[in-house]
């Protein structure tokens, strides 16, 4: 246990875990929103001209990380979280927003 003003206590991890668990939110986002375009069952529209799509994509996975990460923020900020399974779904949603982004993984479509 840690110490808050020389009390025995549970720290306020809230905030921090907010922000680990909107990483994994966004990235999730990013490959979802792929794996939707590759479908053909969402085209994001494309924000840069030069890049393409993929300004649209990105676009939108940020604004949802961000959503994510307020929203999570804002209920978490001042409570302590148990890390272990924020961590875990964590790593389970940024290890399928990567496996989505992957190639080989659309022509499974």
């Amino acid at each position: 246990m840690a110490t808050i003003e020389g009390k025995r206590g549970e720290v306020a991890n809230g905030a921090a875990l907010a922000s680990f668990l909107a990483a994994g939110i966004g990235a999730f986002a990013v490959g979802l929103i792929v794996i939707l375009n590759e479908a053909g069952l969402f085209a994001a529209p494309a924000l840069y001209a030069p890049a393409g799509g993929v300004s649209g994509r990105t676009t939108l996975a940020a604004v949802i990380w961000l959503i994510g990460w307020a929203v999570l923020h804002s209920r978490w900020k001042n409570r302590p979280i148990q890390s272990r399974r924020v961590y875990l779904l964590s790593l389970i949603l940024t290890g399928l927003g990567i496996l989505f982004t992957l190639p080989p993984v659309w022509a499974l479509l």
